[in-house]
């Protein structure tokens, strides 16, 4: 059976840096503040800005795929994305791209941070058959928590790689791996 590639959508897929920081300093939040790789809700609150104020002012068009990715993505027969980003906003973004992967879970379905048994069970797979590919330390964990394969997408320059991932410098870096 073919490996099947999981992927975090923001810094993983999309260039999404600017996006997700330009809701907050809109709301008056300094960028130098902001973090990535949490849950939106955890992260409006850490800030003291509502959920309700923070989508207001996000630009779902504003987020570009990084260089490479669209390729990749147009290669791939089976696909997932696991991802904290909120629903709304996740959707909007492969609807613009035109990008239609198997299983597609947000913030939304995991009660709490994202995680990878939703996914494998959507997809009806084991952890030997997915290959997760994520660009934060919480994407690493993810992937050791349910048994699978990690992968740093280093393409993203504020990725920096631990000792026991497998190192992916461009996208099309992935289509190889799968074989």
């Amino acid at each position: 059976m073919p490996i099947v590639p999981v992927f975090d959508l923001d810094g993983t897929l999309l260039d999404s840096d600017a996006a997700l920081v330009a809701p907050f300093v809109a709301l008056g939040v300094r960028e130098e503040d902001v973090s990535f790789g949490a849950l939106l809700a955890d992260e409006c609150a850490r800030l003291g800005v509502t959920v309700d104020d923070y989508l207001a002012r996000y630009d779902a068009t504003a987020s570009l795929p990084f260089a490479g990715v669209e390729q990749l993505v147009s290669e791939l027969d089976r696909w997932a994305v696991c991802s904290n980003k909120h629903r709304h906003s996740g959707r909007a973004e492969l609807a613009r791209l035109g990008w239609k992967p198997d299983v597609a879970l947000f913030a939304d379905a995991f009660g709490g941070p994202k995680q990878l048994g939703p996914v494998l069970d959507a997809l009806d797979l084991d952890a030997d058959d997915v290959l997760f590919v994520g660009d934060t330390d919480h994407d690493r964990h993810c992937a050791i928590a349910v048994g699978c394969r990690f992968a740093v997408a280093t393409w993203n320059p504020r990725t920096s790689a631990q000792d026991g991932d497998i190192i992916l410098r461009t996208p099309t870096d992935v289509l190889e791996l799968l074989g």
